[in-house]
């Protein structure tokens, strides 16, 4: 997976997946601007959630030899911190396609991380 990761970086950007605004960057300067965007951009509770989130995904995805895969969830990871770092997330709704294309383990997560927020939601409005 290692050697070929600027191979992948440049070869992204015609990739038909997704035009992207900019070049997609490699895992590690991404993974550091996913941090700085999560240090500058969030509450500490939602940052602590987030980065222990963004450590787990990384990690189960360093064995990965598809490109498309690849160049799929680091493209993902890169527009998710251009919406951190530019306040767009606020308020924003799921793609009911990408909803329907996970599978059953992320729509599990999803349901998961709702029910969360909803019990913080109650928890603190209770206080």
């Amino acid at each position: 997976m290692q050697p070929s990761w600027r191979l992948l970086a440049t070869a992204a950007t015609g990739n038909g997946l997704r035009p992207a605004p900019m070049a997609l960057l490699p895992p590690i300067p991404l993974y550091r601007r996913l941090f700085r965007a999560h240090r500058k951009h969030l509450p500490h509770e939602e940052r602590l959630i987030g980065d222990e989130y963004i450590k787990a995904e990384f990690r189960a995805h360093r064995n990965v030899d598809n490109p498309a895969h690849l160049i799929g969830f680091l493209t993902e990871w890169q527009l998710y911190a251009q919406k951190i770092e530019g306040k767009s997330w606020v308020g924003e709704k799921l793609d009911p396609e990408k909803v329907e294309k996970m599978s059953d383990q992320q729509m599990g997560q999803l349901y998961e991380l709702m029910k969360a927020i909803q019990k913080r939601h109650r928890d603190g409005s209770e206080e």
